[in-house]
Protein backbone atom coordinates (compact mmCIF):
# COMPACT_ATOMS: atom_id res chain seq x y z
CA UNK A 1 0.00 0.00 0.00
CA UNK A 2 1.25 3.39 -0.92
CA UNK A 3 2.34 5.42 2.32
CA UNK A 4 1.40 9.39 3.50
CA UNK A 5 4.22 11.10 5.06
CA UNK A 6 2.95 14.38 7.59
CA UNK A 7 6.08 16.18 8.57
CA UNK A 8 4.52 19.33 10.92
CA UNK A 9 7.17 20.40 14.08
CA UNK A 10 3.99 21.13 15.64
CA UNK A 11 3.02 17.77 17.32
CA UNK A 12 -0.96 18.80 17.65
CA UNK A 13 -1.68 19.26 13.47
CA UNK A 14 1.04 16.31 12.57
CA UNK A 15 -1.31 14.24 15.03
CA UNK A 16 -4.54 16.01 13.81
CA UNK A 17 -3.90 14.92 10.28
CA UNK A 18 -2.27 11.47 10.63
CA UNK A 19 -5.05 11.09 12.54
CA UNK A 20 -7.61 12.07 9.98
CA UNK A 21 -6.06 10.10 7.50
CA UNK A 22 -5.24 6.50 9.46
CA UNK A 23 -9.18 6.99 10.32
CA UNK A 24 -9.67 6.80 6.71
CA UNK A 25 -8.01 3.71 6.52
CA UNK A 26 -4.62 5.08 4.57
CA UNK A 27 -1.26 4.18 5.62
CA UNK A 28 0.46 6.87 7.25
CA UNK A 29 4.09 8.01 8.39
CA UNK A 30 4.54 11.36 10.53
CA UNK A 31 8.14 13.38 10.85
CA UNK A 32 9.21 16.05 13.19
CA UNK A 33 10.70 18.17 10.78
CA UNK A 34 12.55 18.85 7.42
CA UNK A 35 15.27 16.71 8.70
CA UNK A 36 13.53 13.98 9.86
CA UNK A 37 11.35 13.76 6.80
CA UNK A 38 13.93 13.99 4.51
CA UNK A 39 15.46 11.22 6.26
CA UNK A 40 12.23 8.82 6.18
CA UNK A 41 11.54 9.69 2.40
CA UNK A 42 14.96 8.06 1.78
CA UNK A 43 14.65 5.43 3.88
CA UNK A 44 11.25 4.54 2.35
CA UNK A 45 10.25 4.19 -1.58
CA UNK A 46 6.28 3.53 -0.39
CA UNK A 47 5.66 6.74 0.65
CA UNK A 48 3.62 8.53 -2.01
CA UNK A 49 2.61 11.80 -0.82
CA UNK A 50 4.17 14.47 1.14
CA UNK A 51 2.10 16.80 3.23
CA UNK A 52 4.34 18.99 4.60
CA UNK A 53 4.47 22.62 6.78
CA UNK A 54 6.73 25.15 5.26
CA UNK A 55 8.46 26.80 8.36
CA UNK A 56 9.90 24.74 10.27
CA UNK A 57 13.18 24.22 12.32
CA UNK A 58 16.59 22.33 10.95
CA UNK A 59 15.01 21.92 7.80
CA UNK A 60 11.92 24.27 5.83
CA UNK A 61 9.85 21.97 4.05
CA UNK A 62 10.51 23.01 0.48
CA UNK A 63 14.26 22.39 1.60
CA UNK A 64 13.50 19.38 2.35
CA UNK A 65 11.45 18.91 -0.95
CA UNK A 66 14.31 20.14 -2.99
CA UNK A 67 16.41 18.41 -1.68
CA UNK A 68 14.23 14.95 -2.08
CA UNK A 69 13.63 15.63 -5.44
CA UNK A 70 17.82 16.31 -6.28
CA UNK A 71 18.85 13.09 -4.66
CA UNK A 72 16.19 11.53 -6.99
CA UNK A 73 17.49 12.66 -10.02
CA UNK A 74 20.85 11.74 -8.94
CA UNK A 75 20.01 8.26 -8.04
CA UNK A 76 17.82 7.64 -11.45
CA UNK A 77 20.88 8.50 -13.53
CA UNK A 78 23.34 6.48 -12.10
Amino acid sequence: MSKILVVDDSSTVRDEVAGFLKKNGLDVDTAVDGKDGLAKLKASPGIKLVISDVNMPNMEGLTMVGRFAASSRTRRST
